[in-house]
């Protein structure tokens, strides 16, 4: 190591013997040390190869540590973590790694993750992370992702298109969306524009005042009601509130407004105050102050017909509408109307409740000839009746789920899947529910089969019974032929001794019952009550035939 550093400071080991213990100057030359200085030089050296030594002990000595093992870019860790720099150990052997950084890889780069459900878009997401939960990856920055202004209600968030759509969904509104505000600061200054409160003005020398947005009040350059004077806006506050000293005071007056439930006092300048309370009519905090709907009389109830609350819901089954007189309001002249229904048997119906009806004329006309099923709703207090397919193609099935109001009753048409009843061979095919509406009758046989019952129809389907083979296909495959043995005594007389059951009545009403379950086959009525011109149904015995209907 000595020969090594002198030689890159050009010195020979004799010359610098002899400087160090002859001279006390090396000769001048540019390229040399002074002596002093190479002492120096010398001191540092020794001290930095002690130092180098120790350090070689040390390293030596110390255990190994893990941090320092070479790693690897893990698509999945056996922890299952994704996209990890970790040792080979700790990686799925199954997944994917690269000797180098996740940032260097394909399938851990990083990107957008756009969740087409949702509207949502993560930056900075590694491509197998995104796509491992459902979403859409892409290295630059998607249309999608653009973001603008959704106000909800009196609300707004700074999102996406497809977010904006969904969270509007979710609260039950309008999508509202405003792309060309482009930071979350100009969005929450929207909002603020719709804050709802007093807007007090001077108009023919009087302090008067008008209930509105802000927007209203402080964006007009016009003035107001014709006037030069701008408007002060006073948030949450009613023109009726003494504190303003406005022209305008409470009075008796209500009235509905326009995408409103409930019904709203009205102040003498005809501005609108809050929810309608016989208790509040001289209350002057309720003049004072904007209520919301849950601060008002009875929110959880839909207060229908109720003389002294016009707190109504829409959702509960009420609305405000004028006063009738069957139902009228302490003051004013708007009440919360009932919006259920009474049904065709008398049963009282809540307001968005569907129901199924076999047939127009009546319930109990079951799959008679003509008839058809229809699905019922009360809406907004009338009865709206919608027909399911004809021909009995549509079935309309009904269910009941529970509410905090009570048993809620839904109804819809669906298609009636009849066509391959009579193709399957045992209970469990025909009565899958999810493939088929059918129900399985034990005891009976069709044609050839030994199969001791058939796969038949719930809902009958309708049919061109008046023309066309189809029906007489369909109807056909109802025709059973039962062979009856007796034997003769030695005596006279004959005793049956196979397939004596095809002689009774049981047998005969069994298979008059499976063919009126393959359509418009058989003895039927039709939905009005009235018998066909023919039984439908022949019985021969010994060549001799005979009806039965």
């Amino acid at each position: 190591m000595k020969t090594y550093l002198m030689s890159r400071m050009r010195f020979k080991p004799r010359h610098l013997w002899r400087c160090i213990l002859e001279h006390p100057k090396v000769p001048h030359k540019p390229h040399l040390l002074r002596c002093g200085e190479l002492k120096d030089f010398l001191i540092i050296c020794m001290a930095f190869a002690l130092l180098l030594s120790v350090i070689s002990v040390m390293t030596f000595a110390l255990p190994k540590v893990s941090g320092l093992e070479a790693t690897v870019c893990c698509e999945r860790t056996t922890a299952g973590a994704l996209c990890q720099n970790v040792p080979t150990a700790s990686c799925d052997a199954s997944s994917r790694q690269v000797p180098t950084s996740c940032e260097s890889t394909s399938y851990c780069s990083l990107g957008t993750c756009y969740d087409s459900n949702e509207g949502t878009c993560l930056d900075n997401t590694p491509q197998v992370v995104c796509q491992s939960n459902g979403g859409v990856w892409s290295a630059e920055r998607p249309a999608q992702c653009n973001l603008g202004c959704c106000v909800l209600g009196d609300q707004a968030a700074f999102v996406s298109l497809v977010r904006c759509k969904k969270l509007s969904a979710s609260l039950g509104l309008k999508t509202n969306y405003d792309k060309s505000i482009t930071s979350e600061i100009a969005c929450v200054a929207r909002v603020q524009q719709q804050d709802r409160g007093a807007c007090v003005y001077e108009f023919e020398f009087q302090k008067t005042c008008k209930f509105g947005t802000r927007a209203e009040c402080e964006g007009t350059t016009s003035g107001l009601n014709g006037s030069t004077a701008q408007g002060t806006f006073y948030k949450d506050k009613l023109c009726s509130a003494e504190e303003l000293g406005t022209n305008c005071g409470p009075s008796l007056k209500t009235s509905c407004l326009p995408g409103k439930d409930e019904a709203y006092f009205l102040d003498t300048c005809g501005n609108t105050a809050n929810i309608y309370d016989a208790s509040k009519i001289r209350d002057k905090e309720y003049w004072t102050n904007s209520k919301t709907k849950s601060e008002s009389c009875n929110p959880l109830s839909a207060n229908a017909r109720s003389a002294s609350c016009g707190n109504c819901n829409y959702l509960l089954g009420s609305i405000c509408r004028g006063s009738t007189l069957g139902a009228r309001a302490t003051y004013g002249n708007s009440i919360c109307v009932d919006l259920s229904c009474v049904d065709e048997e008398g049963q009282k119906r809540k307001h968005g409740e569907s129901w199924c009806l076999t047939d127009a004329n009546s319930k109990k006309a079951g799959n008679s000839v003509g008839s058809r099923f229809f699905r019922r709703i009360c809406m907004n207090g009338d009865v709206v009746t919608e027909p399911c397919s004809d021909f009995r193609n549509e079935e309309c099935i009904q269910d009941s789920i529970e509410t905090t109001a009570g048993s809620f009753s839904q109804a819809a048409c669906r298609v009636n899947r009849w066509q391959d009843c009579l193709a399957q061979t045992d209970s469990q095919d025909c009565e899958n529910s999810d493939r088929r509406d059918c129900f399985f009758k034990e005891g009976v046989t069709l044609g050839n089969t030994t199969i001791n019952g058939v796969c038949l129809p719930k809902n009958a389907p309708g049919l061109n019974f008046w023309g066309g083979e189809e029906t007489k296909t369909i109807c056909g495959a109802g025709n059973k032929v039962c062979v009856v043995k007796f034997e003769k005594g030695l005596f006279g007389g004959e005793q049956c001794v196979e397939n004596c059951e095809c002689l009774t009545d049981g047998w005969e009403k069994d298979y008059g019952e499976v063919c009126s379950a393959l359509g418009d086959c058989g003895a039927k009525v039709n939905y009005a009550g009235k018998k066909g011109f023919r039984e439908g149904i022949q019985v021969k015995i010994n060549g001799e035939a005979r009806t039965k209907a």
